[in-house]
């Protein structure tokens, strides 16, 4: 909490050999510097050129070793080498798609995720390593691409390599030879030219007709939903043991998925953390993973107005500890606050780090050095909140982070923001230094990055309804303390509005319409086009997977299907198409299946509990069970 009185590292990319094989391709010595300057191996990709008379003249070949098994390897194609085109991320704005050997063509809107199937490539995968071939006619013959690869997980991203196609040069005409004067001879009688018999045509195979789809409508729900890393969260004290059954109870009884976890060191000040205290904290991350939740996690010092805190080394030290406590329990830390600074680990009342208006070199170096080191510590697949907009812009970039470079694993796209004073003032005690720059900046940040808090003082009319729900709607609030400040949550339920943050508060999808494949065959196509609106005020800032289950209505088999889609992209407010042509499994026996999509956590501790998959807004499509969303539709599948 913030009262008046506080305030008067890039993403670890794993080095990725990368081989381009390509008919006449010519690499960009500037766009090879850059790879090797971001992936940091001397040794990076190395071009092959090839004849331009031989047969692949035509082709591009890509060679991408990976380690551990992946689920996806994937390569982004910009064939026009405009980043505002295409969906847009790693600074490339990709028109074509690989994934997994299958090519989809860009059709996606404003940047965001969206893919259409266009072909299977030839393609192998196996011992680290997974070839494919892509003919240029398939992706219109660009004569220069720019390329990323990925592999997740685990993710490993290649840096932007731009190639350059050359059309191969004609084969040298031969010199003529001189044509010797005839010797006359006697004109012969011509011999009449017999009629060609004609060749009939041959009748075209005819191409396999797509199996018809099969519309379905859906109706939205207007329940309150538990959906995992969204909500209204409750703050539970983390010094001592927390309880189970409490926890859980919040979750089936009151809602709630996410719980605040300040972790307080207050006898660390001088001193590293002893065992005790690390297995504490072991032991709470294991209670709300039992109780099916998820943490806000911060470290702090003292909880009062009190200035004490550690230097910059000690800080740096108790983080070396934590960190593989944080690594550990990943899956169910949703964000850690920045914390450690000042009162209540939010970064004001300080007595190492200076005053956040007037902050020295030093004082912005030693902060600096806190964030670095638990952007460090934490998991890349997680975020670190700063308290106060300042502090970033100050730090890392004065500019907002945009949709192509979120989710790149560097530090500006690791920092989101938590307001611990909601509608105090006119600046939020302290919050805002200029609300006309801050505004626009956290507007366009907190589409990509979490954004989040709690209130701590009734100052009608901010504090009331009409502003505090266009405010969570511009800055995409994800969550909010619901135990503080009560006087402002009651009279949000006077004026009417608390049902409407209840649900609105971070993502919540509402399946609109449907079109499905009727009948496939097993190792066949299945056609799946699905209309979703993000009616919530924020997109999750945590990946998570997506996929299409079919589930055998006799035997109950399941055989899942993953899909080309990352929920991250689907914004606030954004309606979103799902179309794609996804491969059933060849082993799929012949059978009746209902269709469900399943969008869980993808952490392999997560991924097969239902209370951690996300549950669509809409009537009669929920099964609590398995945490599947019936998309209400059967598909006859028959060799």
């Amino acid at each position: 909490m913030l009262h008046a009185q506080k305030f008067s590292t890039p993403l670890i990319q794993r080095r990725l050999s990368f081989l381009l094989v390509c008919a006449g391709l010519v690499s960009s010595p500037l766009a090879l510097s850059q790879v090797a300057t971001q992936l940091g191996d001397k040794s990076i990709a190395s071009l092959v050129l090839q004849s331009p008379a031989s047969s692949d003249a035509t082709s591009i070949y890509f060679k991408i070793a990976y380690t551990g098994t992946p689920t996806w390897v994937r390569v982004y194609i910009d064939t026009d080498r405009n980043i505002a085109s295409g969906f847009r991320l790693y600074n490339i704005g990709s028109s074509f798609m690989i994934e997994n050997g299958r090519l989809y063509r860009y059709s996606g809107s404003n940047g965001g995720w969206g893919w259409t199937f266009l072909k299977t490539l030839p393609y192998t995968s196996g011992s680290g390593l997974a070839s494919l071939k892509l003919a240029r006619t398939d992706i219109g013959s660009p004569t220069a691409i720019n390329v990323v690869t990925q592999t997740d997980a685990p993710l490993t991203v290649s840096g932007v390599i731009g190639l350059t196609l050359q059309t191969p040069a004609p084969a040298p005409a031969p010199a003529p030879t001189p044509t010797p004067t005839p010797t006359p001879t006697p004109t012969p009688t011509p011999t009449p030219t017999p009629t060609p018999t004609p060749t009939p045509t041959p009748t075209p195979t005819p191409t396999p007709t797509p199996s018809p789809t099969v519309a379905v409508n859906y109706t939205a729900s207007t329940a309150t939903i538990a959906n995992p890393e969204r909500g209204f969260y409750r703050h539970v004290g983390c010094e001592t043991p927390v309880s189970q059954t409490q926890l859980t109870n919040f979750r089936t009884a009151d809602g709630e998925t996410l719980m605040l976890c300040v972790f307080y060191l207050r006898n660390f000040v001088n001193s590293p953390i002893n065992q005790t205290t690390l297995t504490l904290f072991q032991n709470q991350m294991d209670t709300v993973r039992r109780a099916g939740l998820k943490a806000i996690v911060r470290f702090a010092y003292n909880d009062n107005n009190n200035p004490v805190d550690a230097t910059p080394s000690m800080v740096n030290t108790h983080l070396t500890q934590l960190a593989p406590y944080l690594a550990a329990n990943k899956d169910v830390i949703t964000v850690v606050q920045a914390g450690l600074i000042g009162a209540w680990g939010e970064w004001g009342n300080t007595q190492n780090y200076g005053d956040s208006y007037n902050m020295t070199v030093k004082n912005m170096a030693d902060r600096k050095s806190v964030v670095d080191k638990l952007l460090q510590v934490v998991p890349v697949e997680r975020q670190v909140q700063l308290r106060m907009p300042l502090f970033k812009t100050k730090l890392y970039s004065a500019t907002a982070l945009t949709s192509a470079e979120a989710f790149n694993g560097s530090a500006k796209a690791r920092l989101g923001h938590h307001n611990d004073c909601f509608l105090s003032n006119s600046s939020d005690y302290g919050t805002y230094i200029n609300p006309s720059v801050e505004f626009p900046y956290l507007a366009a940040e907190t589409n990509y990055v979490a954004s989040g808090g709690e209130t701590c003082n009734y100052a009608p009319p901010r504090s009331d309804c009409p502003t505090a729900l266009s405010e969570m709607t511009r800055f995409h609030w994800s969550y909010l303390n619901l135990d503080y400040n009560q006087t402002v949550l009651n009279n949000w339920k006077t004026q009417g509005c608390f049902a409407q943050v209840e649900q609105k508060l971070g993502y919540r999808f509402v399946m609109q319409s449907g079109a499905y494949s009727g009948s496939a065959k097993p190792g066949g196509g299945f056609t799946l086009n699905l209309q979703l609106k993000n009616q919530g005020w924020a997109a999750p800032f945590n990946s998570r997977d997506a996929e299409v289950v079919f589930r055998n209505t006799a035997s109950g088999a399941l055989y899942r299907v993953k899909l080309a889609a990352d929920p991250r992209r689907w914004l606030a407010g954004q309606t979103v198409t799902l179309n794609q042509t996804v491969t059933l499994p060849a082993a799929m026996v012949k059978g009746s299946y209902a269709v469900l999509l399943n969008l869980p956590d993808p952490q392999a501790s997560l991924r097969n509990r239902p209370e951690y998959a996300i549950q669509l807004a809409n009537a009669n499509t929920w099964e609590a069970a398995t945490g599947f969303n019936n998309l209400n539709h059967t598909v006859g599948v028959a060799p």
